[in-house]
C-alpha cells in the first residue's frame, strides 16, 4: 500500500475532542457516587507512599510487600491512637458541648432584650433571629452534605473496601502509572508536562503529608499551652486546633473565637485572675503562636506552594463547602493552588508567552523516608517565589 495515511483536519480534531469531552462529563455525572471515595483513595495513597518507599529502600522488599507493610503500620496506628486518646477526648468533648450550649443560652439571654440608643429602640431579639436564620441558611448545605458523605463513606463497608483496594494499587503501581502518563503525552509537550506535573505533585504532597505533621504539631502545642495557662478542656481544644489547621487563613480565627468565649465564661482552671483577664492572656498566647505558625512552621513543613491570598482561600472554602461539603472544604487550598499553575500555563500559551520564563525543570527528588524530620531543619525550595523573582 503506497502513500501516507491522511492526517485529520482541524474540524475533525475539534469534533472528536468535543465528543470525548462530552463523554467524560457524562461519565463523571453518571458515576458521581464513586468520585468522593476515589478522591479519598488518592489522598490515602499520597500519605502512605513515602512509608512504602522507605520500606522498599531500607528493607529491600518488593513494591507490593512494602505497600502491604505500610498499610499494616497504618492500621496499627489507627487502632492504637483511639484506645489511648479517645476516652479522655470523648469525655472532654461531651462536657465542652454542654458548656457551649450553656454559654450560647446566656449570650442569647443577654442579647434578647431591647436597648435605647440615642432615643431609638433596638430590638436585639429580632436582630438575633435574623442572624441565626442567615447562619443556619449558610451552614445547612455544609452539614447536610457532610452527614450524607459520612454515611456514604464511613458507614458503608463496601466503600471502605473500595477505598482501601484502590489506594493500595495506587501506591503499588505508582511507577507504572507515571510511565503510562508519560507515554500518552505527545513528545513535543513532554517537557511542559513534566514541569507542570512536578509543581502540582509538590503542591499536593506538601499539603497532605505536611498538613498531617503540622496538625499534629499544632494540636500538641495548643494542648500543652492550654494546660499551662489552665484552659478548660485543653485536650479537646488542642485537637480542635490541629483539625482547623486544614482550613488555611480562617482556622485560627475560628479557634480563637471558640476559645475566647470559653475563657470568658469559664475562666482558668488554676490561675486566680478575672475571666476577662484570662481571655486577654489566651488571645496574647494565640497571637504569638499564630505568628510562629505562619512564619516558621508552615514555611518549613508545608512550604509556600499552597500559600494563597486569604480572600481567595475563604472564597474557595465557601465554594468547596457548597459543591462538595466537608471534602470541598479540606481540598480547597491545594485545588486552587493547582488551578493557579494550570491557569498560568494556559494564559501564557494563549498570548504566545513562555509558560516557564527563565525557569528550568524542577523534577521531583527521589522519595526521602526522612521527609518528616527534614521538615523542621530546612525550608522547602520555593518554586513559585523563584519564578516570580525572575519575571521582569
Amino acid at each position: 500500500m503506497s502513500g501516507t495515511r491522511p492526517r485529520w483536519s482541524s474540524q475533525t480534531k475539534l469534533t472528536v475532542a468535543l465528543l470525548l469531552l462530552g463523554l467524560a462529563l457524562y461519565l463523571l455525572y453518571r458515576f458521581s457516587a464513586v468520585l468522593k471515595p476515589l478522591i479519598l483513595a488518592i489522598v490515602l495513597s499520597y500519605i502512605l507512599s513515602p512509608l512504602a518507599n522507605s520500606f522498599q529502600q531500607r528493607l529491600k522488599l518488593r513494591r507490593g510487600l512494602a505497600t502491604l507493610l505500610a498499610y499494616l503500620v497504618m492500621l496499627v496506628v489507627v487502632a492504637t491512637i483511639p484506645l489511648v486518646v479517645l476516652p479522655t477526648l470523648a469525655s472532654q468533648v461531651t462536657n465542652l458541648n454542654i458548656d457551649i450550649q450553656r454559654f450560647l443560652s446566656e449570650v442569647e439571654k443577654i442579647l434578647g432584650n431591647q436597648y435605647q440608643v440615642v432615643g431609638q429602640t433596638i430590638d436585639m431579639t429580632q436582630i438575633l433571629q435574623q442572624i441565626e436564620g442567615s447562619v443556619r441558611g449558610l451552614l445547612e448545605p455544609i452539614f447536610s452534605q457532610t452527614l450524607a458523605f459520612a454515611i456514604e463513606a464511613i458507614s458503608s463497608l463496601v466503600w471502605l473496601v473500595f477505598i482501601a483496594v484502590v489506594s493500595f494499587y495506587l501506591v503499588k503501581d505508582a511507577q507504572a502509572l507515571h510511565q503510562w502518563f508519560d507515554d500518552v503525552i505527545p513528545p513535543v509537550y513532554q517537557q511542559d508536562f513534566e514541569h507542570i506535573r512536578s509543581e502540582i505533585n509538590q503542591i499536593w504532597s506538601a499539603f497532605f503529608r505536611g498538613q498531617l505533621v503540622l496538625a499534629t504539631v499544632v494540636a500538641t502545642g495548643f494542648t500543652i499551652a492550654g494546660l499551662a495557662i489552665g484552659l478548660p478542656f485543653a485536650l479537646a481544644m488542642g485537637v480542635l486546633a490541629g483539625l482547623l489547621e486544614f482550613l488555611p487563613s480562617i482556622g485560627h480565627g475560628i479557634w480563637l473565637s471558640i476559645a475566647s468565649l470559653l475563657a470568658l465564661f469559664a475562666g482558668s482552671t488554676w490561675i486566680p485572675v478575672p475571666n476577662w483577664v484570662f481571655m486577654l492572656i489566651l488571645i496574647g498566647m494565640h497571637l504569638f503562636f499564630q505568628q510562629f505558625d505562619l512564619n516558621y512552621l508552615i514555611p518549613r513543613i508545608i512550604g509556600r506552594r499552597v500559600h494563597l491570598p486569604p480572600l481567595m482561600v475563604i472564597l474557595g472554602i465557601v465554594s468547596g463547602a457548597v459543591l462538595a461539603g466537608v471534602m470541598g472544604i479540606l481540598l480547597a487550598a491545594p485545588t486552587i493552588a493547582s488551578a493557579r499553575v494550570l491557569g498560568r500555563y494556559i494564559y501564557a500559551n494563549l498570548f504566545d508567552q513562555d509558560p516557564f520564563p527563565g525557569a528550568v525543570a524542577f523534577p521531583l527528588p527521589p522519595p526521602n523516608p526522612l521527609w518528616w524530620r527534614r521538615a523542621f531543619t530546612e525550608k522547602t525550595p520555593e518554586v513559585d517565589d523563584l519564578q516570580h523573582e525572575q519575571e521582569p
